[in-house]
């Protein structure tokens, strides 16, 4: 099997019985602020999307590249289609001009021509990409890969059980914004974001101790930011607490906690994995590149400053009146919603800092009262600062996820008042009646959902799965004094209360192992 290195959480498997693109992204995502690292645009991408199949594991723009997609990947290509709960990604590449199809079923082989097997996992709750992600895993002659790219799922054993993997590709670095757009002292900043860099090192290390495969491919990122109003959030400052660390970092990390199996894919590089070996050749030094990233990082900007430009004109549609299209769009999802508005539970503020950079119009989302009103002087306990001209291109274009569009690009800021809340961002990802009807019945269900299996961690009996996401705890929870923390997503809980201490709602089920359970 051999695999060539084509950028970020993009790859292209080659076998004798077919060819697989896998998410390839080139043009930068987000209101141009990321761009995949190392540069891959100049990569021979006209014979590159000459294959058989392509597998585009999500709808995240750094996964999902239409422009790229339309242009370079033979619509001969049959999609690999993930058994996502909506058809977006479906009708979204048939507009592209593809129709050769696989729908995919969840977790079930798929024996494709010539011998050539795969496998996809779907993700499907509304905080999984954007609603839905997935893992793709293949063999051909005794060689097995999983691409996890951006994917956390619960449990790997599905794999495992499929025979043992010699190549695994999965996700290291942050992809988020957090906490870097908070409105907090840089003291806080540095310590949350130190905190996050580590869990995510620690989720890594955990999935692939699971796996156990013979080589661990780090993809999926980081991006680099080459906006010089985002430059300060590539990892080349000396930050402790940046949360997007490089791949030079990840082998240094995976070093220190006894890993010697890490196989760096630069764009062009190429990896022959067998059986018994991975014979990888790259384009330049590995080694020689990282030493350069700073001076690579600020070619880049250069190159591609004129694109960021380009992009930054285009924002502006002076003709939109923000409040009334707000609420002619977000309203009758307001009237129509329930777990999310009662998740929710209060206004969440825009300031809309207009093309001046100083006058603001501050818009309410009024979840209780089921409206979009002018910002009436009361206390909010979310906020989020941003250009004006970035909420209006996202109503130009009818965008219905604003999470993967504008929070993703970091060009705004926020504050709160108390824990996180999940509801804000999963409402704000679903601005369509087919999100929102889906991610109310998926709420529902959980809710209804009753997790009866108890099990024993230190000197507390909790219910085996996270509150959360349903994350099995005897893999993922740490207990350490009278507190759980699920590793898979750094969610925390008070034992003694079952209070969840990261965001609002989800109470686990818990009681000291030497003392009776309460009733329900």
């Amino acid at each position: 099997m051999r695999v060539t290195g084509t950028g970020h959480a993009s790859m292209r498997i080659d076998t004798a019985a077919g060819s697989i693109l896998c998410d390839p992204w080139v043009n930068p995502a987000y209101f141009a602020s990321w761009f995949p690292f190392p540069d891959n645009s100049q990569l021979d991408w006209e014979t590159l999307g000459q294959v058989d199949y392509l597998y585009v594991s999500h709808l995240h723009r750094d996964h999902f590249d239409a422009a790229h997609l339309k242009r370079f990947v033979s619509k001969k290509a049959t999609v690999l289609l993930p058994a996502f709960p909506t058809s977006e990604m479906e009708d979204e590449l048939r507009e592209l001009g593809f129709t050769s199809f696989l729908r995919t079923r969840n977790e079930e082989v798929h024996e494709l021509d010539g011998g050539l097997k795969i496998m996809i996992q779907s993700l499907t709750s509304p905080t999984d990409g954007p609603i839905g992600d997935s893992s793709l895993w293949v063999e051909y002659d005794g060689v097995r890969l999983l691409n996890q790219n951006d994917a956390r799922p619960t449990d790997l054993s599905l794999f495992t059980e499929l025979g043992h993997v010699h190549a695994h590709m999965l996700q290291f670095s942050g992809a988020i914004w957090y906490p870097m757009v908070y409105e907090l002292p840089q003291a806080a900043k540095t310590a949350f974001g130190k905190q996050k860099r580590d869990r995510q090192f620690d989720r890594t290390w955990r999935y692939i101790d699971d796996l156990k495969a013979d080589h661990v491919f780090p993809i999926a990122g980081p991006p680099c930011f080459l906006d010089d109003e985002l430059w300060q959030f590539n990892d080349i400052h000396g930050d402790e607490g940046n949360i997007f660390p490089d791949q030079s970092v990840f082998l240094s990390e995976y070093a220190k906690v006894g890993g010697t199996n890490g196989v760096v894919l630069l764009p062009g590089s190429v990896a022959e994995v067998t059986t018994e070996s991975c014979e990888t050749t790259h384009p330049v030094p590995v080694d020689e590149f990282f030493a350069n990233k700073v001076a690579h990082l600020e070619e880049m900007r250069e190159r591609k400053r004129p694109v960021i430009e380009a992009e930054k004109a285009s924002w502006r549609h002076p003709e939109i009146d923000v409040l009334k299209e707000m609420k002619r769009r977000v309203e009758p999802l307001l009237e129509e919603s329930v777990y999310l508005a009662k998740g929710v539970g209060g206004p969440v503020r825009f300031d809309l800092v207009g093309y001046d950079g100083e006058s603001v119009e501050s818009i309410v989302v009024d979840f209780p009262g089921k409206e979009v009103r002018p910002y009436a002087d009361e206390k909010v306990r979310y906020r989020f600062r941003t250009e004006r001209a970035l909420i209006e291109h996202l109503l130009h274009i009818g965008e219905v996820d604003w999470v993967n569009s504008l929070f993703l690009s970091c060009r705004f800021s926020a504050a709160r008042i108390g824990q996180y809340n999940e509801f804000v961002y999963s409402f704000f990802k679903c601005l369509s009646r087919e999100r929102q009807q889906y991610a109310e019945g998926w709420y529902d269900e959980h809710e209804r959902t009753s997790d009866a299996e108890d099990v024993t961690l230190g000197d507390w009996v909790v219910q085996r799965r996270c509150p959360h996401l349903k994350a099995d705890l005897t893999r993922f929870g740490v207990v350490e004094g009278d507190q759980l923390t699920c590793q898979l997503h750094g969610w925390k809980f008070d034992l003694a209360s079952g209070r969840c201490l990261t965001s609002v709602g989800h109470k686990i089920r818990a009681h000291r192992a030497d003392a009776p359970a309460t009733p329900a």
